[in-house]
């Protein structure tokens, strides 16, 4: 039985895995977009960017999976999503990288305000570009400003991950649940905590030791 059980939450860590990168692929770039949306001179953009980004902050997770899923079938008649686990990870995948992207660009926004502006006025006392300027003076130093408050979002997406569950997609929660239902076992469910503790421990030492070499804007 626990080899059994061993293989399903192997199973249901791919999935947990492949949700959490995807996401970050997503979510990281177009929390990037939505910062400088959020900053911009044109008062319409920058409205809209902060009405959604409040939208999205202001409601569960969970709610927001929900509908995507299944909201388009109800309103179109016809589920964009195909029924089978590759549909049920797009819709989380997609649900995910849109709540993510949110967070994110409240961070990103306070990592680049939070860069002095002298530094960038510097920067065209030297004829450096827009461009130049961002990525060789802002970037650099908004990247240390935003691994810490990242590095705990990160860490709370991959216990997110378990919410996929909600629409039947077969992740590391749904795998040791269903061993629960299924035989009314509940020890999988704290060899279930194991993997994620495992999980969540390397992205902490990861994120340590990439703090530790950002200490030269000390």
């Amino acid at each position: 039985m626990f080899w059994n059980v061993t293989q399903s939450l192997f199973g249901g860590l791919l999935t947990t895995f492949e949700i959490f990168i995807l996401t970050l692929v997503f979510a990281l770039p177009l929390g990037l977009i939505l910062a400088f949306g959020s900053m911009s001179r044109y008062k319409v953009l920058r409205y809209f960017v902060q009405i959604l980004v409040w939208i999205i902050r202001g409601t569960p997770l969970m709610l927001q999976l929900i509908i995507i899923f299944y909201g388009p079938g109800l309103w179109l008649s016809h589920n964009i999503w195909s029924g089978d686990e590759a549909g049920r990870i797009t819709a989380t995948v997609v649900a995910f990288s849109i709540n993510y992207a949110c967070y994110f660009s409240v961070i990103f926004r306070g990592g680049i305000e939070g860069v002095p502006k002298g530094q960038r006025e510097a920067g065209e006392v030297l004829g450096m570009t827009k461009n130049q300027i961002f990525f060789k003076i802002t970037l650099l130093q908004m990247v240390k400003r935003v691994v810490p408050p990242m590095s705990n979002e990160i860490i709370t997406l991959v216990k997110d991950t378990s919410l996929a569950r909600i629409i039947a997609a077969y992740e590391l929660t749904f795998a040791g649940y269903s061993f629960m239902k299924s035989a009314g076992l509940t020890w999988p469910l704290f060899y279930t905590g194991v993997f994620y503790l495992v999980f969540v421990g390397i992205l902490t030492l990861l994120f340590n030791y990439i703090e530790k070499k950002l200490d030269y804007f000390k």
